[in-house]
């Protein structure tokens, strides 16, 4: 297991910013010489603190123009219910993220959709026709002032 100390934080700090990040210039970041920096990077990798790298996508430019997260109740709280709607949203290319919470909803989604009538049609024509969604609150994300996700 890698250590965590502040030099390893500053690498993964570094990393989460750009991804792309040559290995001499993050060593010039954390202030490591380049060697000491990729033995620390690769044992980070090896004990999966590091678990891949993703491109980071322009929105616009995939043709998504409408963002929102749905808080999603289901109506019965058993396996299998659960399970058939996280087979149906693992199908669903409008879902990108999906979280099963605590609290009055089971599920948090992030859906991203070509527009608001692409949305629409998710909405009744899948979300809609699910057994067991008992509720669907939607939040239509107007910006992201803060968003580090890769």
């Amino acid at each position: 297991m890698a250590k965590m100390d502040e030099i390893n934080r500053r690498i993964l700090r570094e990393l989460t910013r750009d991804g792309r990040i040559s290995n001499l210039d993050l060593a010039e970041r954390v202030g490591l010489s380049p060697s000491a920096c990729l033995r620390r990077v690769q044992e980070l990798e090896r004990n999966r603190v590091i678990s891949g790298y993703r491109a980071v996508l322009d929105p616009v430019a995939n043709g998504v123009g409408f963002v929102a997260y749905l808080g999603v109740g289901l109506g019965e709280h058993s396996k299998a219910a659960q399970e058939g709607f996280e087979r149906v949203l693992q199908q669903s290319s409008e879902v990108v993220e999906c979280h099963n919470t605590t609290g009055t909803i089971e599920y948090l989604l992030r859906v991203e959709c070509a527009d608001l009538q692409s949305y629409k049609i998710f909405h009744t024509e899948v979300l809609g026709t699910l057994p067991h969604v008992n509720s669907i609150t939607s939040y239509v994300v107007l910006g992201s002032p803060k968003d580090l996700r890769a």
